[in-house]
C-alpha cells in the first residue's frame, strides 16, 4: 500500500464512499427524531455525493486540481437540504486543501481532515453540538493521531464514532428518541467508505432498517428516471438486467464495447445503483425526480427571452409542493421550483430556476427551514443576480408574494415581503411518525402515540390529538382575535366533504373571519391552514 494517495485514487475513495452511503442511505433516513418528517437526510446526503461522483467522472482523475474542483463544484451544486449543505462545505474544505499537493500523505490527510472540519463549522453560523458538525470535529480529531495514510483513516473512523455515540446525549429530542444524529451517521459512512476502497473491501449488504417511521411518506411508486454508466461488469448483462428487473419498470439494459448502460424508472434509485454498484464500476450515473416540473423550469414556461430594455426589474422563485399552493404561487407571478419538507431541491435545481427567469434580479422564496442554506448557496454561485427572502413555510411564503411586483427592483421589494411574510401565521395537520412526547414553545407536554393527529404552528409542534378538522379549529382559535383570513388547502388523501363540513364549523364559530378553501395542499398534511 502506498505511503501516499494519487489524485485519481482519491477519486476512487470518493467514488465507494458514495456507494458505501447509498447502501445506508435507508438507515441514515430512519435516524428521524422529530414526528414530522424532517427532508430525508440519508436521500440528501446520498444525492449530494452522487453529484461529486458525476463531476469525477467527467473530469481528469490524474490531476490534483482537477479532482479537488469535481469534489468542491459537485458537492456545492448537488447539494440537497441542510445535511447536504453542510456535507458540501465539509468536502470543499477537504478539497482545497489537497488541491496544490501532488499526493497525499499521511500529514495532508490530517490537514485535509482539519480544514474540513474548520470549513463546516465555518458555513453554519451558529454551529449546535450533537449534530454533523460534532461528528465531523471527531473525524478530525482522530485523524491527528495516525502515522500513515491507513491509520489516519482508521482512526478518524474511530472517533468519529466515538463522537457519533456521544451526540445522543447532546440534544434532548435524541436523547428521548434513543438515537444518534442522522447526518453525522452519514458523514461517518462517508469517511468509513473512503477506507473501505483504500483496503479494497468490497460493499456490504444494506442494512435491515427496523423503524418505520418514514414508510408513511414514502415516494410515489416508480417516481424517479434512474441511468447508469457502468465498466468491468462482473455479470453479463442478461443477469444484470434480471438484477435490475425487480426495482421498476421502463426497463432498458444494454452493452457494447465492455461498458453496460442502463435505465429505469423506479421507486428505489439509491438502493438500485448500490446493489449494480457490487458488480462493476460506476462511471456516471442520473437520478432525476419525473414529479418535479426541472423541465418546465427550464423551457421557461412560456417566459420567452426578451430584450435587455424590456426585462423586468424583478422575477420571483418559490419552491412549493401541492398542486393548489402551486397555482396560487404561479398567480402571483412565481415560477416554481418543485419540493419541500421531505423532498429538498438542490443548489443546482434554485440556480437554474433563478437562471430561466427574464428579470434583473430574482427573489427566491425557500418556502421550508430545509431549503435555506440551499437558496443562500444558490445566491452566493448567482453572484448578485438573487436575493433571498427566508421564508420558512409555504403560508409565508403566499404571503410575500402577495407584495410581488416585477415593476420595482428587487432590494426595494424583499422588506415589504419579508413584512408580507411576517403577517401570515401558517398551520400544518399532519400524522406522527412516531410515538414520542414534546414540549411545546409554552411549557405543555404533548404524549404523541405513532400516527395521532399533530398540528405545527410556523414549524412549532403545538397541537396533538383527535381528529383534522379538531385540530385546525383548536389552532384557528389561537389566533381568531387578530385574524382576518382563513385560507384552508386540503390534501389529496383528505376528502372534499370533509373540507365542506369544516368550512361550515369555521364560518359559524367565526362570522367575522372570510374563509377561503382550495384542494391541492401538500401531501404530507391533511390540511394547510394560512392564517392572516
Amino acid at each position: 500500500m502506498s505511503e501516499a494517495l494519487s489524485s485519481s485514487q482519491l477519486a476512487q475513495m470518493l467514488r465507494t464512499a458514495t456507494d458505501w452511503l447509498g447502501v445506508h442511505r435507508e438507515q441514515v433516513n430512519a435516524l428521524n427524531v422529530y414526528p414530522v418528517p424532517d427532508g430525508d437526510t440519508g436521500t440528501n446526503m446520498h444525492l449530494t455525493m452522487q453529484s461529486v461522483r458525476r463531476e469525477l467522472d467527467t473530469c481528469d482523475t490524474a490531476e490534483m486540481r482537477a479532482v479537488s474542483k469535481a469534489i468542491s463544484y459537485g458537492a456545492l451544486l448537488g447539494a440537497r437540504g441542510n445535511s447536504g449543505v453542510i456535507l458540501s462545505q465539509l468536502l470543499r474544505g477537504f478539497a482545497e486543501s489537497v488541491r496544490d499537493l501532488p499526493a497525499i500523505n499521511a500529514a495532508a490527510l490530517k490537514a485535509a481532515f482539519a480544514e474540513a472540519q474548520k470549513s463546516g463549522y465555518k458555513a453554519v453560523m451558529k454551529p449546535v453540538e450533537g449534530t454533523i458538525l460534532t461528528v465531523a470535529r471527531g473525524i478530525a480529531e482522530g485523524a491527528q493521531t495516525g502515522s500513515t495514510v491507513q491509520e489516519v483513516l482508521e482512526n478518524a473512523v474511530a472517533t468519529g464514532q466515538d463522537y457519533l455515540i456521544q451526540t445522543q446525549d447532546m440534544l434532548p429530542a435524541l436523547r428521548q428518541a434513543g438515537v444518534v444524529d442522522s447526518g453525522g451517521q452519514g458523514l461517518l459512512y462517508v469517511v468509513r467508505g473512503m477506507l473501505a476502497a483504500l483496503l479494497g473491501e468490497a460493499l456490504p449488504d444494506a442494512p435491515e432498517v427496523s423503524s418505520n417511521a418514514q414508510q408513511a411518506f414514502e415516494t410515489e411508486e416508480y417516481g424517479f428516471c434512474t441511468e447508469f454508466l457502468m465498466d468491468g461488469a462482473q455479470l453479463p448483462i442478461e443477469d444484470i438486467r434480471e438484477l435490475v428487473a425487480p426495482f421498476g419498470d421502463s426497463l432498458l439494459v444494454v452493452g457494447a464495447e465492455g461498458y453496460v448502460k442502463g435505465h429505469i424508472h423506479t421507486d428505489r434509485p439509491d438502493e438500485l445503483l448500490a446493489t449494480v454498484g457490487r458488480h462493476g464500476r460506476m462511471l456516471k450515473t442520473k437520478v432525476e425526480d419525473m414529479a418535479e416540473q426541472h423541465t418546465e423550469i427550464l423551457a421557461g414556461s412560456g417566459a420567452a427571452v426578451q430584450a435587455e430594455d424590456q426585462r423586468p426589474a424583478s422575477g420571483l422563485v418559490a419552491v412549493a409542493a401541492g398542486d393548489g399552493v402551486i397555482k396560487q404561487f404561479r398567480a402571483l407571478g412565481a415560477r416554481i421550483v418543485s419540493g419541500g419538507q421531505t423532498a429538498n431541491p438542490s443548489v443546482q435545481d434554485i440556480v437554474d430556476a433563478v437562471n430561466s427567469v427574464s428579470a434583473e434580479q430574482v427573489i427566491v422564496l425557500p418556502n421550508n427551514k430545509n431549503v435555506l442554506m440551499a437558496a443562500d448557496k444558490a445566491a452566493e454561485l448567482l453572484a448578485g443576480r438573487a436575493v433571498v427572502v427566508p421564508t420558512r413555510t409555504l403560508g409565508q411564503g403566499l404571503g410575500a408574494a402577495l407584495g410581488f411586483d416585477p415593476g420595482r427592483p428587487a432590494a426595494e421589494l424583499t422588506a415589504e415581503l419579508q413584512a408580507g411574510a411576517d403577517r401570515v401565521t401558517t398551520f400544518e395537520i399532519t400524522r406522527a411518525s412516531r410515538s414520542t412526547s414534546h414540549t411545546t414553545p409554552d411549557g405543555r407536554t404533548l404524549n404523541i402515540a405513532e400516527g395521532d393527529v399533530i398540528g405545527l404552528q410556523d414549524d412549532e409542534l403545538v397541537y396533538a390529538g383527535g381528529t383534522p378538522e379538531e385540530a385546525v379549529l383548536a389552532l384557528v382559535r389561537t389566533r381568531a382575535e387578530e385574524a382576518e383570513v382563513v385560507t384552508v388547502f386540503r390534501s389529496v388523501n383528505t376528502p372534499a366533504e370533509r373540507l365542506q363540513a369544516l368550512t361550515e364549523q369555521l364560518e359559524t364559530e367565526f362570522p367575522l373571519l372570510e374563509i377561503q378553501t382550495s384542494a391541492g395542499g401538500p401531501e404530507l398534511y391533511d390540511y394547510l391552514v394560512l392564517v392572516e
